[in-house]
């Protein structure tokens, strides 16, 4: 068995998904079952017993589920401290982000990053908040990035950037009448929201609460891109980061207008493990994504 093998094995039973076990590691899910099954015939016992869906691990499968880790854990941290020593640029960097944090910037982040440097490699997931913090906090992840981040006795935090939110309406929408409203403005509006379990969508309850504004909300969704769509069809309208809705502006499909006294702000940054030895490869994507933040209209 191979270090790739036994990442493979923990990704499949981290998801319990062969698939998404094998698209982690870019792989084809026949290759990550093969993996599993080499686990096996080396140990000679089942280790993942596959009569339930989905599949739970065996006994046996645990204790190799727990040591895996613990040696990925320890030779990733080698890793990081024999390439620190070399100043190289390669190996493999792992990030998980909120959808939100704009596909297209990290898909250009990512390909200019490995551009740059040949030998290292960026593998990306797109998670909800908590299942970011989670891949965080279980050493799947190198770096998460996340709106709202939260250090801990566990977690540091670097920032980002700061997202100016707006609310966002069909074109033709009364309230594109004015240049910028207040929150006051908003009192009964048909809303789209996100879910109320998502940080997002408790700090703008927050926010309208202490300012004693009732909306109607009619729709919740746990993306972006959900309630963009029930937006421009004329459920009602929202309040996003600015930047995740300028497509949609710039094509005409949906309308935006500034909030006012205050303004209502969304930071955004990377969270990761206090004890994370960063690799040469790590730090200099964190350098890259903080360019790419200070060169952006939106600070």
């Amino acid at each position: 068995m191979n270090v790739e093998t036994l990442r493979i094995f923990c990704d499949v039973v981290q998801h319990q998904s062969f698939s998404r076990g094998a698209k982690i590691n870019d792989v084809s899910q026949s290759a990550a079952t093969q993996s599993v099954h080499r686990v096996e015939e080396h140990f000679g016992v089942p280790l993942v017993d596959r009569s339930k869906r989905p599949f739970v691990l065996t006994p046996e499968g645990q204790v190799c589920f727990d040591g895996f880790r613990e040696v990925l854990e320890l030779y990733d941290s080698v890793e990081a401290r024999v390439r620190s020593l070399r100043m190289e640029i390669g190996g493999l960097v792992r990030v998980a982000a909120i959808y939100s944090v704009g596909l297209h910037d990290m898909s250009r982040c990512m390909q200019d990053f490995m551009r740059q440097y040949p030998k290292a490699k960026v593998r990306l997931e797109y998670l909800r908040p908590n299942k970011v913090y989670a891949a965080v906090l279980g050493a799947e992840v190198d770096l998460g990035i996340i709106s709202y981040p939260a250090a801990s006795s566990e977690l540091n935090v670097i920032p980002l950037r700061s997202e100016t939110m707006v609310v966002v309406c069909q074109p033709g929408h009364p309230l594109t009448e004015h240049e910028s409203i207040t929150v006051e403005q908003l009192q009964g509006v048909d809303y789209v929201g996100f879910d109320r379990d998502l940080i997002i969508r408790k700090e703008i309850d927050r926010h309208l609460r202490q300012r004693s504004v009732n909306i109607r909300v009619v729709m919740e969704f746990d993306n972006i891109e959900t309630i963009k769509q029930a937006v421009q069809i004329g459920a009602g309208i929202s309040i996003l980061p600015e930047p995740t809705v300028r497509d949609e502006v710039r094509n005409g499909t949906l309308a935006t207008v500034r909030l006012v006294s205050p303004e209502l702000q969304r930071p955004v940054g990377i969270i990761h493990l206090h004890r994370k030895v960063f690799t040469p490869t790590t730090a200099k994507f964190v350098e890259l994504l903080q360019q790419v933040q200070n060169s952006s209209p939106e600070k």
